[in-house]
């Protein structure tokens, strides 16, 4: 902006000098041309004047009369007279010796005098050596032009006049340069020092520093721009502000959403993508901003579907299975983005991973099946032998004896599957509230070995356990209780006679470590991934014939994870299992 308050001052001096130079050449020209019209107003009349004496051709060709007769005349002092006949030869001259003068024949003011006319004529004289102004008038005899008389005076005084003028107009303008100089830079900061202000103001909003504002008070057009750049800020800062704030709450849904968002140009590269996709696919954002969605997707049925939305503008939705990084099932909704315009732009592909909710409706599906069939088993045992007693059987004491232990037995059956079921939808929906207390775990195995003792030892079963232990820590009695007794019970159903059962305890900085290990039947290896599912059996006959629902471990895994521990089982065929239970330190 410096150079601008530069410039505009030079602008002003120029043309401030300019003006004056002008004038000084009009002044100087008007003064030059009135002061040779009056000298030369002067000149004529002189001039006539001496041709209306001399009149006469013998005067005029009598050198010494002719002198004689012009002494009669008392010219200013500066007027030089000089006396030419018709031929061109000086009579007389008031300054020089005539006799040694050029002949005038050739000079422009004789010629037109010869013509009868005024003339008049400026120039440089040889003889005086500075310049000169001519006027020369006829001399008429008998209305015939016998010669002229030339009046001629110095052009020195207007010259050192004119040149006095010029160094007064010179002196002037350096005055007024030097005065002009400090009156027009004050004028030139007052007029850059707004627009500087505004230049700064304007820069600072193009680097986003909205708040900024202009500082002026002035009432004309250059505060009215003030006003309206501080308005602009204002409603930019108001704007961006706005943009901002719907950024960030576009950026954190986006971002917190459990359902990945995918945009795709019209030109088929991704262009936005949410952490949700980048889980989903296995791929971060770096690697997919920027690429086809064909390639970077890894999905053929995905890019399919974008393909198509984009061709065909439609919003539609799509179930989708990808299978890197792992295999999920995807509901994608598909929409064309389409801009101001109307015009569509790309697309929106929302995905929402249905794998959790796939396997769950195929559990409950199973579930349903399992529980029918397993319900079924003890149902039609009570209504076989329900018939069987109506038909005649009861009369026979013994037979309705027995027959009635076995409707107990199958009722019994029924109702733990009943309650297990429930206890496991109690579980999973976390509707059993957890009450931790500092636990002394020794004591609490020591009760659960005496409530099964009678049981273990109907099979002369061995329950190893070290109470010397002191062991403690903070946890839900009756879930931690309820684990182990499902644990303990399945080694009893499934540990030979004489068989041993093995509890043990241990602790460290990181947690509790509890193990319950058999020598009973083992676990195919190729059924242990399975056995906390509900109603899976390694051995269906032999579970039936034990009484149980099949859906005790399924029970002990919830329990686990509500306690937030993990469980590990460790199994060989006829050597007997292994279950670990790990829960971290408080």
């Amino acid at each position: 902006m410096t150079r601008f308050r530069f410039k505009l001052t030079l602008t002003i001096l120029g043309l401030i000098s300019l003006v004056m130079v002008l004038m000084g050449v009009f002044f100087a020209k008007v003064l030059e041309r009135s002061y040779l019209e009056t000298l030369q107003e002067l000149l004529w009349r002189e001039s006539r004047f001496i041709a209306e004496t001399i009149n006469d051709n013998r005067v005029l060709m009598d050198k010494a009369q002719l002198a004689q007769k012009l002494r009669q005349f008392s010219p200013a002092d500066d007027v030089r007279v000089t006396i030419i006949d018709q031929d061109g030869s000086v009579r007389y001259d008031s300054e020089s010796n005539p006799d040694g003068m050029e002949n005038h024949a050739h000079r422009p003011e004789f010629a037109a005098a010869l013509q009868g006319e005024m003339g008049s004529s400026r120039r440089y004289s040889h003889t005086l050596g500075f310049d000169m102004l001519y006027v020369a008038v006829p001399v008429s005899y008998h209305g015939e032009v016998i010669g002229s008389v030339r009046s001629s005076m110095s052009m020195e005084e207007i010259s050192t006049t004119i040149h006095r003028m010029w160094y007064s107009l010179l002196t002037g303008l350096f005055i007024t340069l030097v005065v002009g100089s400090l009156v027009v830079s004050k004028i030139s900061s007052n007029i850059s020092r707004p627009i500087e202000e505004i230049t700064r103001v304007a820069k600072a909003i193009t680097q986003r520093q909205f708040e900024s504002r202009v500082k002026l008070r002035a009432k004309d057009e250059i505060g009215q721009l003030a006003g309206a750049i501080n308005f602009m800020a204002s409603s930019l800062e108001q704007q961006m502000y706005e943009i901002s704030e719907n950024q960030q709450r576009l950026t954190g849904v986006l971002t917190n959403m459990t359902s990945g968002v995918i945009f795709v140009s019209e030109n088929r590269r991704i262009m936005l993508v949410n952490p949700a996709v980048e889980k989903l696919l296995g791929t971060s954002h770096a690697e997919l901003i920027g690429k086809l969605h064909i390639e970077a997707g890894k999905s053929f049925g995905l890019s399919q579907y974008i393909d198509r939305c984009i061709d065909l503008g439609e919003k539609f939705r799509e179930e989708v299975h990808i299978y890197y990084p792992q295999e999920r099932i995807l509901d994608v909704s598909f929409a064309p983005y389409i801009n101001y315009k109307g015009e569509a732009k790309g697309v929106v592909a929302v995905l929402h991973d249905i794998t959790e909710i796939r396997r769950l409706e195929k559990l409950r599906s199973n579930f349903v099946a399992n529980v029918s069939h397993e319900l079924r088993t003890p149902i039609t045992s009570i209504k076989g032998f329900t018939e069987t007693l109506l038909d005649g059987a009861m009369h026979d004491e013994e037979i309705c004896r027995n027959f009635l232990q076995i409707i107990y037995d199958e009722s019994e059956r029924l109702n733990r599957m009943i309650r297990d079921t429930l206890d496991l939808s109690r579980i999973e929906m976390k509707k059993i509230p957890l009450t931790l207390e500092h636990l002394h775990v020794n004591t609490l195995i020591a009760d659960l070995i005496a409530l099964v003792q009678e049981q273990a030892s109907k099979k002369q079963l061995t329950i190893l356990f070290d109470e010397a232990a002191d062991m403690w820590m903070v946890t839900d009695r009756d879930s931690l209780h309820q684990i182990l007794l499902n644990l303990v019970s399945n080694a009893i159903a499934y540990t030979p006679e004489g068989g041993k059962i093995a509890m043990e305890i241990s602790q460290d900085q990181a947690g509790t470590t509890i193990r319950v290990s058999d020598t009973g039947i083992g676990i195919p290896e190729k059924d242990l991934g399975r056995i906390f599912e509900r109603f899976y059996r390694v051995d269906k006959a032999r579970t039936r014939d034990s009484g149980g629902t099949g859906l005790g471990l399924a029970i002990v895994k919830h329990l686990v994870d509500n306690l937030q521990g993990h469980i590990k089982v460790e199994s060989q065929e006829g050597k007997g299992t292994t279950f670990t239970l790990f829960f971290s330190a408080k």
